[in-house]
């Protein structure tokens, strides 16, 4: 039995629909992640599920029971929000014992769990402290203890990471891991970050305007991405994509013809004639000679990361995209390079509808 279950669920504000038919099974234990970009309804979803917005259609269940209808307080889950929402008044303790103290538990039982949360949370010095005492980590470390106390069927993170500065970021996002990894909680996190998505994430939800544009592991949405919006989305940095259109070259292979004018050819890539839009990573894109290229073009901006090279290329009628070049590759702005792949690496996308074609 999945430990949430979101079957044609639908929200409307009037006769304003933000959420569109969604069908989504979370297991038990799962951490699934809901990524999108700002208004793309994912935190909309999330509180649908926490029982915050009421649903307009559809069914959402939780341990196999239908609650549409149930307060979150009976909802049997905890909540991480973006603003921590923590008692100023109170001490780190008196915050992370509050919700246990509302349902009646014992002073043992509370005392016990707060004491075992700090633990896992590394926040024992810090729980006579108030909220204003801390950094922004430890108050988040804070309001995920308030959830962990509870020993709720199910986690739900409202982008807790949003408001830290980026090194904070990584390394809450690790201890959230870490966490997982040891509570084993079914876990649903929303955040535009793919990153964040890519790298704490079981399963990946994609949306786009209040639609579910993809679900899968997230090297199944970075290798065989279901929409160009995914492919744009998914990746850093974003799927080069280009319009071409596709015909056989004699041989066996494909002709691809760009709208900018440039031509060539691609190898056991076997494709109906017509016009797509290509994708291509700058991962999959390699060095190559003048006759072999697919696309060739001068540096326009050189990015050395240490581990990684980038460099963005400028092809004929403005258009450019960007390649990953080997690590220790000398490469400057201005230098003029010729660019090839596989095609394996080559997606190809209906023009009209975004959808994946290959």
């Amino acid at each position: 039995m999945s430990a949430i279950s979101l079957r044609q669920v639908r929200k409307s504000y009037g006769a304003l629909q933000v959420i569109h038919d969604v069908d989504i099974e979370i297991e038990s234990g799962e951490f699934l992640v809901l990524v999108g970009p700002s208004g793309c309804g994912k935190s909309t979803l999330l509180r649908m599920i926490a029982g915050l917005e009421e649903i307009s259609g559809g069914e959402l269940l939780i341990g196999g029971k239908v609650v549409n209808a149930l307060p979150p307080s009976d909802r049997d889950i905890a909540m991480v929000f973006q603003d921590y929402a923590l008692y100023p008044h109170m001490s780190v303790k008196e915050n992370m014992a509050f919700g246990l103290k509302m349902r009646g538990a014992d002073d043992k039982t509370i005392d016990g769990r707060v004491a075992k949360a700090a633990d896992i949370l590394k926040i024992q010095p810090f729980l006579d402290r108030r909220p204003a005492q801390l950094s922004g980590g430890q108050r988040q470390r804070v309001a995920m203890g308030r959830a962990i106390v509870r020993e709720p069927s199910a986690f739900l993170f409202d982008e807790p990471l949003s408001n830290l500065d980026a090194a904070l970021r990584v390394e809450m996002r690790l201890e959230i891991a870490k966490l997982h990894g040891r509570m084993k909680a079914t876990t649903v996190y929303v955040t535009h970050d793919q990153v964040e998505a890519m790298t704490l994430a079981d399963r990946i939800v994609v949306m786009n305007g209040g639609v579910v544009e993809q679900v899968g592991a997230p090297l199944e949405l970075y290798h065989r991405p279901a929409s160009l919006f995914v492919a744009r989305f998914i990746g850093s940095p974003t799927m080069n994509t280009l319009e071409a259109t596709l015909s056989a070259d004699g041989t066996g292979g494909t002709k691809v013809a760009l709208a900018t004018g440039e031509t060539f050819a691609v190898a056991g890539l076997a494709a109906p004639a017509g016009a797509y839009v290509i994708g291509v990573r700058a991962s999959d894109l390699t060095p190559c000679s003048a006759e072999a290229a697919w696309f060739s073009g001068a540096v326009a901006v050189a990015e050395r990361l240490g581990s990684q090279t980038f460099g963005y290329i400028e092809l004929a009628g403005g258009t450019s995209i960007s390649v990953e070049f080997p690590r220790d590759m000398e490469i400057s702005v201005g230098d003029h390079v010729h660019l090839a792949g596989t095609a394996g690496a080559l997606h190809l996308f209906d023009p009209k509808t975004g959808r994946r074609s290959n």
